[in-house]
C-alpha cells in the first residue's frame, strides 16, 4: 500500500516518535510512506533522514481552503491507497480529502485526555475516518461512546519498543552514575521525560524534598523542556540529593543506570515509552495511573501506582523500593516479561499491519 501520513503539529516529542517508528517499520514490510507535515516541524528532517519523502505545508486554519486542495493534488499525484491522520486541523482536511478521493482514512489519536463530544467528535472520529487508533486503552470507550463508534473500528495500538535494540544500549551506566556522583550503595530515583506541567516534576521534586535528609537516597530527572523553573525550585529548597542531566541525545545509559522508574504524570499520557523502556532494564516503576501508565505499571505485580499530586506517597514508594531488594528486583523482573509479551515493537507492526489490510 502507499500510505500518506499527515501531522500538523511542529514538535518532536512522543506523537512524532511514533510516526516515524511505525513509517520506518512499514518501509521494512513492503508499503510505500509519505509524509505532510507542518513546515520546519520536528518530524521534517527526521524523516527524510531515514530516506522518506516528505511535504512540508503551512497548517494553519486561514490557510485551510489551499491545504485541502494541495492535499488533493498530492494524493492525486501519488496515488495513495491510504491516509493516517495524527493531529486536529490535519485530522479535519485530511479527513475530507480522503472522502473526496474515495481514500481510506485511519484517524490515531495519540493523548489519553477526553474528545469533545457532540458533533465534533461524530464528524471527525466517525464520517472523517475509517478506523481509529489510540496509543493507550482508556481513551478507547470514550471515543466509541461519544462519536457512536462501534467497537469493530476502534482500539488501543499502543507504541512498540524495539525490545532488542534497546537492551544491546545499556553501556556506560555506571560511567554515568560515577559522572553523576551516584555510589555503588546508593538508590537512584530516576524520571525520564521532556519536562511539562502535566509530567508531575513539581511532586518529583517535592517527594526528594521529603527525603532529603534520607541517606543514600537520590533523585534524578533526565530530559529537557521547561527545566529551568524546575532546577530554580530544586535550588530554592537547597536540593542536594536531585540532579538534572538535561536533555540527553541517547538516555539509555542514564535509564540502565537507575534503580527505580518514576512517571507522575496527571494528563495527557499515553503508553509512555520511557516507561516501557525502563522496564525492559528491569526497573521497577513508580507511576501514577494516568492514561497508558497504569497499562505498563501493573500495583503490586510490576510496580507501584500512586495518586496524583502525591508527594507523600512517591516518598514511601521509593523508600519501599530501596528498603526491600528482593521486591524491588522481583518487579522489575515482571516489569520486563510483561513488556516482552505486550508492548513489543514487532507486535505494534503486526496489529497495524491487519489494519491496514482490513481496509484493503
Amino acid at each position: 500500500m502507499k500510505i500518506l501520513h499527515t501531522e500538523a503539529s511542529i514538535g518532536w516529542g512522543g506523537q512524532e516518535i511514533r510516526i516515524l517508528k511505525e513509517s520506518l517499520g512499514m518501509i521494512k514490510r513492503g508499503h510505500e510512506v509519505l509524509l505532510i507535515v507542518q513546515k520546519n516541524g520536528g518530524l521534517v528532517e527526521k524523516a527524510r533522514e531515514q530516506g522518506i519523502k516528505v511535504y512540508e505545508v503551512d497548517f494553519r486554519k486561514k490557510k485551510a481552503l489551499f491545504l485541502l486542495f494541495k492535499l488533493i493534488t498530492i494524493c492525486k499525484k501519488e496515488k495513495i491507497d491510504l491516509i493516517n491522520t495524527h493531529s486536529s486541523l490535519d485530522s479535519w482536511i485530511g479527513g475530507i480529502v480522503a472522502r473526496i478521493c474515495k481514500i481510506r482514512v485511519i484517524r490515531t489519536r495519540h493523548l489519553s485526555t477526553k474528545i469533545k463530544a457532540g458533533v465534533n467528535s461524530y464528524l471527525l472520529y466517525n464520517k472523517l475516518a475509517d478506523y481509529v487508533m489510540t496509543t493507550c486503552q482508556e481513551i478507547v470507550p470514550i471515543i466509541q461512546r461519544q462519536a457512536k463508534m462501534p467497537s469493530s473500528r476502534v482500539e488501543s495500538v499502543p507504541t512498540g519498543v524495539d525490545v532488542l535494540s534497546i537492551l544491546k544500549k545499556k553501556d556506560a551506566h555506571k560511567k554515568f552514575r560515577k559522572d553523576l556522583g551516584i555510589e555503588d550503595h546508593d538508590f537512584l530515583v530516576g524520571m525520564v521525560c521532556f519536562m511539562r506541567s502535566w509530567k508531575g516534576v513539581d511532586d518529583f521534586i517535592d517527594a526528594a524534598n521529603l527525603t532529603k535528609d534520607t541517606p543514600n537516597l537520590k533523585w534524578v530527572i533526565i530530559g529537557g523542556g521547561h527545566e529551568e523553573k524546575y532546577r530554580l525550585k530544586a535550588k530554592e529548597l537547597g536540593l542536594e540529593n536531585l540532579i538534572f542531566t538535561g536533555h540527553l541525545e541517547n538516555p539509555f545509559s542514564a535509564i540502565s543506570s537507575i534503580d527505580a522508574f518514576c512517571l507522575l504524570s496527571t494528563a495527557h499520557e499515553g503508553v509512555s515509552q520511557a516507561s516501557l523502556q525502563a522496564s525492559l532494564f528491569e526497573k521497577p516503576l513508580i507511576t501514577t495511573e494516568t492514561g497508558g501508565l497504569k497499562e505498563v505499571c501493573i500495583d503490586k505485580q510490576t510496580g507501584i501506582i500512586v495518586p496524583c499530586h502525591s508527594p507523600e506517597k512517591v516518598k514511601d514508594a521509593a523508600l519501599f523500593l530501596k528498603q526491600n531488594h528482593l521486591q524491588a528486583y522481583s518487579l522489575g523482573k515482571n516489569a520486563k516479561k510483561h513488556v516482552e509479551k505486550l508492548f513489543s515493537y514487532d507486535r505494534m507492526l503486526d496489529r497495524i499491519d491487519e489494519i491496514y489490510s482490513g481496509l484493503q
